[in-house]
Order: structure tokens, then sequence, then C-alpha cells
């Protein structure tokens, strides 16, 4: 047999697998003779998974099942610097009642969340995030677990966007540079098929790389010339108003740049253009096969695209861009959602999940 086990034994995790309902029978394969073989199928919906996208003024919950569909969902805005206990109150109360109106609260799988900050993936407690006052260090599993018992995974939102944005539309991309311009700026980095996290999860942290533009630019981390100082939505906003522009956020240069106001496209490409000199440092070192623009100032489109795609096809080595697509993100605001929910799914699915879940069902019959 492929899997090197005897018959008795596969039939034995069969009938496990059977019983906790993660595959179905799908009847007969055809005969090559003999006893025709069982077909089974695997079944997403035998268990769900709540998904948490903390932003840094919105937070949004999701109930999906094991395929990552969104089942239902709740939203609220609401700034991060609001405290650990606020937002992750919100998130247990509308966890507890997404699973309520599922009427299956106990085929929770467990829960995953994505942070606007630095994260300590093995305990899932920030690290220093820089907009995220009273954050550093909270056990966010245990707060959770304390309402909703069950297995909780905490990465950066980057990160789990990445996982997302990969999952739904680039399967076949094992080396994938996901950007989240918005706020802040980040990536999150997948290449030879996995995520990579760093040492101390602050692999990608793009926003803090110094920009040539940026001279003197004192950047919210406290050094200057930071590529978030010039290029953030917040950091474009502050130019326009310079300039005299009624402008405060990612969101007004937005509406200014689709409106035509021709200073705020020329700033939007700009900023692209800035992005695109650390991505092509990006590129010579990574050399992904697909960058994702995301975020909410990939609601910019070409603007902020044109700018990046010209100084990173120019600065990069040709062979490192020869097969390389620069894309905004077809997930869009759904990608932290997406990469949360997989997030649980990866963990439970894997092998050693699966092994666990059977010795669970094995010792409870």
């Amino acid at each position: 047999m492929t899997t090197g086990l005897a018959r008795s034994t596969v039939a034995g995790k069969v009938d496990l697998l059977l019983g906790s309902g993660l595959v179905v029978p799908v009847g007969d394969a055809l005969s090559s003779g003999g006893r025709p073989a069982s077909r089974f199928a695997f079944q997403p919906r035998a268990r769900t998974v709540l998904a948490a996208d903390i932003g840094a003024s919105h937070v949004r919950v999701a109930l999906t099942d094991l395929n990552g569909e969104v089942l239902a969902e709740e939203r609220a805005d609401m700034p991060v610097a609001a405290g650990p206990e606020t937002l992750l109150g919100f998130v247990v109360d509308s966890g507890k009642r997404l699973l309520d109106e599922s009427q299956c609260p106990e085929n929770l799988a467990g829960i995953g969340i994505g942070l606007p900050g630095p994260v300590q993936h093995a305990t899932g407690r920030p690290v220093k995030p820089p907009i995220m006052p009273g954050w550093d260090g909270f056990d966010v599993v245990g707060f959770v677990q304390r309402s909703l018992p069950s297995p909780v995974l905490v990465d950066n939102d980057v990160n789990i966007m990445a996982l997302g944005e990969r999952t739904g539309f680039w399967p076949d991309a094992d080396d994938l540079l996901f950007v989240k311009v918005a706020t802040g700026i980040g990536s999150g980095v997948i290449s030879s098929g996995q995520l990579q996290r760093g040492s101390d999860g602050t692999a990608g942290d793009l926003g803090h790389v110094r920009a040539s533009r940026g001279q003197d630019i004192v950047c919210r981390c406290g050094n200057t010339g930071c590529l978030e100082a010039i290029a953030s939505g917040d950091a474009v906003a502050r130019f326009l108003a310079t300039q005299g522009l009624d402008a405060t956020n990612g969101a007004d240069v937005i509406a200014l740049a689709s409106n035509g106001n021709i200073v705020a496209i020329q700033a939007l490409r700009q900023a692209g253009r800035d992005i695109g000199e650390v991505l092509a440092t990006c590129v010579n070192l990574l050399n992904p096969s697909v960058i994702v623009i995301g975020g909410s100032m990939a609601a910019a489109g070409e603007h902020l695209m044109a700018g990046v795609r010209e100084v990173v096809y120019h600065r990069s080595l040709p062979l490192a861009t020869t097969n390389l697509r620069i894309i905004l993100s077809r997930a869009g605001e759904r990608a932290a959602i997406m990469g949360a929910s997989q997030l649980v799914c990866q963990h439970i699915l894997s092998p050693e999940g699966i092994e666990a879940e059977l010795a669970s069902l094995a010792s409870a019959g």
C-alpha cells in the first residue's frame, strides 16, 4: 500500500475519521478486479473556525468552515489603541453570538486572530507593537480561552493576509510577497511554500526600512527615513495637507485621487516609487514569483501600482523579474479573515493535528 500501513490499520483510522465527521463516504470506485474500493471525501462543515481580524481602526470576526468559507460575520469600527480587553472582549462576544446562531457551538475547532503588530507566534503575545498601547506582552490566548476554551492561534495581520491571499488565489505560488499599505506598511513572506516569521516574528517589516527620500523625516518608531513615514496612507495625507488639501488619512487621499486631483495622483505615484525602491531589494533577495499589494491604500489602484512597478522592474536584476507578477490583492479586505481561518485549518488538519484528533476519538471510544 502507498502508506506502508496494514489494511487493518488504515481501516481503523478511516472508521475514526468517519466517526469524527471529517470525512464522509461517497460511494464505491470502479472495480479493477475483486471488491470495489470505497471512496471518501473531506467534509468541511464538520467543524467551524472563528477568525478575527484586528486592524488599526477596525475589528472583524467571522465564522468559517474548514475550507475558509465565511458562514457569518460581525464588524465594528474600533481603534486598537482602546486596549486588548476592549477589542478582545468584542472578539469573544461576537464569537459567542456567531456560534450560538450556528446552532453547533460544540463544533468549534479553533480560533485564529490577526494583530497589527509584531507577535511572538509560539505564545501569541504582541511584542512592543508601535501602534498598540497596552498590548505589549498581553496574554491574548489566555484571555480568549477563558471564555472560549478552544485552540487559539495568533499572528501578525500581514502574515495572515499573505496566507489568505495565497490559499485563495495563488495556491501554486511557492514564493509570494504580500505587501500591506495602509496606516502602516508591512509584508508577509512566503518562501518555498512556507510562511516565514523570522526568529522573533518580525520578518517582513518593510515599513521601517530606510528609504532614500525619507531623509530626516521622523517615523513613529523613533527612527528617521522609514518607508512608512513617507509612503503610508497617513504619510501621504500629511503631505497633501501641507499643499493646502483637506486630507487627514488614507481614505481622504484615495477620495481626492478618485476625483481627479492631480496633486493627490502624483503623491500616490511617488509613494508607489518609494515602496518599489524597498521592494526591489526584496526581489533581489527573495526572488518571489508574485508580489501582491493589499491593505486600504490598494484602493488607489493603478496610481499606486504604476509607481511600484516602475521602480521594481528598473532596479531589480533582470533574471529576478523574468516571471515576476506585481498585482493588486484579489482577496481585498477579506484577506485577513481568510488567513486567520487558514491559520487554524492548517494547524488542525496537519498530520499532527489529525493524529491528535484520532487519538482523542480512540480514547473517548
